[in-house]
């Protein structure tokens, strides 16, 4: 399996968003009549969609919102909501920090410890709105934090680092031992992240609940370019969701897998899905919106690191509000707006009722998608062509 790229050395082709199409189906369907639910845990979750926990897209506010419109958005217990009784303060120097001196300033506003107060008081906030609260904390930390959002009656657990498995090995600090850490909590545990098969089979033989997908595609991360690690997100994808069906025969429980990252729109939404992912994470696009804390600005969970900052500070701009970005009606012509719409739209094109449907959809490795025809729209900046 593989190529060959020197003397004894062969790697696999794989394959990102821009290299792979989805086929019509011979059967569609009004959109108005599929079906986008999906299920974490004992919770019904209306939109497939999930905010990522990053400090420019995530705060109480933009969470409560989120809930309002049918999704998920993880608040990250180890940011500036969590280490500040008014982050807004330090989201204002951020936003304004020079490019030449943000991860500087990035790192400095970070060092402020977290205080367990405020895990409490954020949860409480997103809580008493009626909406289902998620988290988020690194393994090293997701026992204290774990602790704390349990007793604060959090409704889904995410513990995330750039890469997860389940035999970490370390001499500085005791491992997270997944398998007592998913028995002890009593709310849905989301793990990750992971690209490969054999690494997501672990995992979820550890009884977590959802697994994430993907290393480095997030817009404002430079993991690859810092640590030359990363497989593209269709090929990631499509290995964990084997996993995940390779453990559903032999086990009868089911655990969905989110694609978390490089998807630009409502287009590579669709592929992630028709990929195998059960939902997708999305940070950029999100930060777009008037109510994300950023203002327009969006940063990696690893920008600040003190010892190795594997990510940046972008500046994406505010498109529309967080409903025109969900739900539509969309004012843009390049899918960044009315992501479930595109999502329906696509389903009913391709014949899928369901998400488990969309998985099964045909898709063909399709190199000139973006480009075939559209020279005029290239030339002219317009649509496909920005």
């Amino acid at each position: 399996m593989g190529i060959w790229i020197g003397r004894g050395r062969k790697a696999r082709q794989t394959y990102g968003f821009d290299d792979v199409a989805l086929v019509p189906g011979n059967v569609t369907i009004d959109p108005e009549d599929v079906d986008v639910t999906w299920r974490i845990g004992n919770i019904e979750v209306d939109i497939p969609i999930i905010a990522s926990a990053m400090d420019g897209v995530v705060d109480t506010k933009f969470a409560i919102e989120m809930g309002k419109l049918g999704g998920l958005a993880v608040l990250n217990l180890e940011g500036l909501q969590c280490k500040y009784d008014n982050p807004e303060e330090q989201l204002k120097k951020i936003v304004a920090a020079p490019k030449e001196t943000v991860t500087n300033i990035l790192q400095e506003i970070y060092q402020e410890p977290v205080k367990d107060k405020l895990v409490v008081k954020r949860i409480e906030e997103i809580k008493s709105a009626g909406v289902k609260a998620a988290v988020s904390a690194t393994p090293p930390n997701a026992e204290r934090f774990g602790d704390i959002a349990r007793e604060a009656k959090v409704d889904v657990f995410v513990v995330q680092s750039t890469v997860t498995t389940v035999q970490h090995l370390s001499s500085q600090y005791k491992t997270l031992d997944f398998t007592s850490f998913c028995k002890k909590m009593d709310m849905p545990i989301i793990v990750g992240n992971t690209v490969s098969y054999e690494a997501s089979l672990e995992l979820m033989e550890t009884g977590i609940d959802g697994l994430l997908i993907g290393v480095g595609p997030g817009a404002a991360c430079t993991t690859r370019e810092v640590l030359g690690i990363g497989v593209p997100q269709i090929t990631a994808t499509c290995d964990a969701a084997a996993a995940r069906d390779t453990y559903f025969k032999r086990t009868g429980r089911y655990v969905p897998i989110i694609t978390d990252g490089g998807m630009r729109g409502g287009g590579d939404l669709c592929k992630a899905i028709a990929a195998g992912a059960d939902a997708v994470m999305i940070g950029s696009a999100f930060a777009k919106a008037d109510e994300a804390p950023g203002k327009g600005f969006h940063w990696g969970m690893a920008t600040p690191s003190i010892l190795l900052p594997r990510g940046t500070r972008i500046e994406v701009g505010i498109m529309g509000t967080l409903k025109e970005i969900l739900l539509g009606p969309a004012r843009y012509d390049d899918g960044s707006q009315n992501l479930v719409g595109a999502l329906k739209n696509s389903m009913g094109s391709c014949g899928a009722r369901n998400i488990r449907e969309m998985q099964e959809c045909e898709m063909i490795v399709a190199p000139s998608i973006r480009t075939e025809g559209k020279t005029h729209q290239r030339a002219q900046s317009v649509g496909m062509g920005k």
